[in-house]
């Protein structure tokens, strides 16, 4: 096993010529895709691994300077396919990782047949023109909350982004990997995702991209991926998936999975 490998905890699952790289999103990690997994090993080589900072990493290896833009995480992602020697790949990315992958496809747009982005989003603030879901004071609040009790910050963030309660299988499983993550690194991870701006990059993303989003989503409103289809550089589609939460693969696996299966294996219809 290389360096980035051992780095980021790479998995590599069956045996198919087609590589499929599954890149997690914030407070998780690679356990969030187990419900998917299963489903892939039989056709897929499959690739799993962990972002730095999340909780199986090493946090002595997090660069605070390096993750302070998505740019560290899509250079990450661009090593462990050297690494691993693959030259093409559909990239299954949520939350944090779907944009992370829109800039590694822009850096290498050969390296990737397709994008497929789980509840993705360019920008969550507001501005004038454009309705991420956040104002920046509600940023400043939740980051001062991590700051001043990491622990009674994930009791109440969890079950609004999943969408349940605590008795929730799901938001038990997302409150577990949120613990895990050192709180100083969560903190500069969840300052980095909230106040980023990434609109300008989507017209040089040129790879399709299938984005599948929830009907209700605290943390992106549905038009936001109707901005990205309008903004994005190459073909894309959107489909709005009837799932409550951020985390559709892990709360509602059953409507979610088979969805995924779908943009995995069909492309885009020419016009």
């Amino acid at each position: 096993m290389g360096i980035v490998e051992e780095a980021h905890n790479v998995k590599v699952l069956g045996s198919g010529e087609k590589a499929i790289i599954l890149g997690h999103g914030f407070g998780t990690d690679q356990s969030v895709w187990k419900h998917l997994v299963p489903h892939l090993v039989d056709e897929y080589r499959v690739v799993l691994y962990d972002n730095m900072g999340a909780g199986p990493t090493n946090p002595d290896y997090f660069d605070f300077e390096r993750y302070s833009s998505l740019e560290g995480y899509a250079y990450d992602l661009l090593a462990i396919l050297e690494e691993l020697q693959l030259h093409s790949c559909i990239f299954v990315g949520h939350s944090l990782s779907s944009m992370t992958g829109a800039i590694a496809s822009i850096l290498r747009p050969d390296l990737f047949d397709k994008l497929i982005m789980i509840s993705a989003s360019p920008r969550f603030i507001n501005t004038d023109d454009y309705y991420g879901g956040f104002e920046k004071e509600d940023i400043d609040q939740l980051c001062n909350a991590i700051e001043e009790n990491y622990k009674s910050w994930i009791t109440g963030f969890a079950p609004l982004v999943v969408g349940g309660d605590m008795d929730s299988v799901a938001v038990q499983e997302f409150s577990r990997t949120l613990f895990n993550m050192r709180p100083d690194i969560a903190l500069s991870v969840f300052r980095t995702i909230f106040t980023f701006d990434l609109r300008h990059f989507l017209s040089r993303v040129t790879v399709p991209c299938h984005i599948i989003q929830s009907t209700k989503d605290l943390a992106i409103p549905v038009t936001v991926s109707e901005y990205l289809h309008r903004n994005l550089g190459g073909k894309s589609v959107v489909e709005v998936i009837p799932t409550e939460g951020h985390l559709p693969q892990l709360s509602a696996p059953d409507i979610t999975v088979p969805v995924i299966l779908r943009h995995i294996r069909n492309d885009i219809a020419d016009e």
